[in-house]
């Protein structure tokens, strides 16, 4: 797709130096942009549909979640994220997978905070900041149950407005969404012999993301 979007732009270009009035100029230079950004799109498509077609197995090894989880969190800086330990938890598991399947999780928590805020209020100084910096409107924690790790993100976002499309590949709500972080996230959690739930909050605003993981590693047979 890139030497359509390519070949679309050069064209475009061009049209400075062809002879040709206002109106059939505006015209083109309308059609190649739709060109381009068709491609663009068709583009983003098609690596979405390769990282959800390619993902590799997982290769188990022993991995701190709350070290984990603490790197992830830390890659999310436009809301604030509350990490609250759980007990302490060896996992046996792939741990790039697993940061990965929280960052796609903080990620789709912290859009849906930044949806639902006033972008900027005053502090208590009088100095400006967003408004999603000024709660706790994510908070990650985790427990043992059993032999599972259960380990929770819940956001104060606006919640869940179609359940039944959660993990509906490519499905998306947001502008330049690709639809597919909470499905790769699932099959991470799959792969690991796990699980992921994800339910509106009960009494409150927001969305409770559940990870469910065995302690120890389950492999396919």
């Amino acid at each position: 797709m890139t030497p359509i979007k390519s070949i679309a732009g050069s064209l475009n270009a061009r049209l400075y130096d062809t002879a040709m009035d206002f109106k059939e100029r505006e015209d083109f230079q309308r059609g190649f942009q739709i060109i381009e950004n068709r491609a663009a799109s068709l583009n983003r498509f098609l690596q979405a549909y390769r990282q959800l077609a390619q993902m590799p197995p997982p290769v188990f090894t022993e991995c701190s979640i709350e070290e984990l989880a603490k790197r992830a969190s830390a890659l999310e800086n436009r809301v604030t994220v509350t990490v609250v330990p759980g007990p302490e938890v060896e996992l046996e598991a792939d741990p790039d997978q697993i940061e990965q399947m929280l960052i796609n999780l903080l990620r789709n928590a912290a859009e849906s905070v930044l949806e639902s805020v006033p972008v900027k209020e005053e502090g208590s100084n009088g100095s400006s900041m967003t408004a999603a910096k000024s709660k706790v409107p994510i908070v990650l924690t985790w427990k043992i149950s059993g032999q599972e790790m259960v380990l929770t993100i819940e956001d104060s976002g606006a919640g869940l407005m179609n359940p039944s499309n959660t993990f509906v590949p490519f499905y998306t709500t947001k502008p330049k969404g690709s639809g597919i972080g909470l499905i790769l996230s699932r099959q991470i959690c799959e792969a690991h012999g796990g699980s992921l739930e994800l339910s509106n909050r009960q009494g409150q605003r927001g969305c409770i993301a559940k990870v469910i993981l065995p302690l120890a590693a389950t492999y396919d047979t």
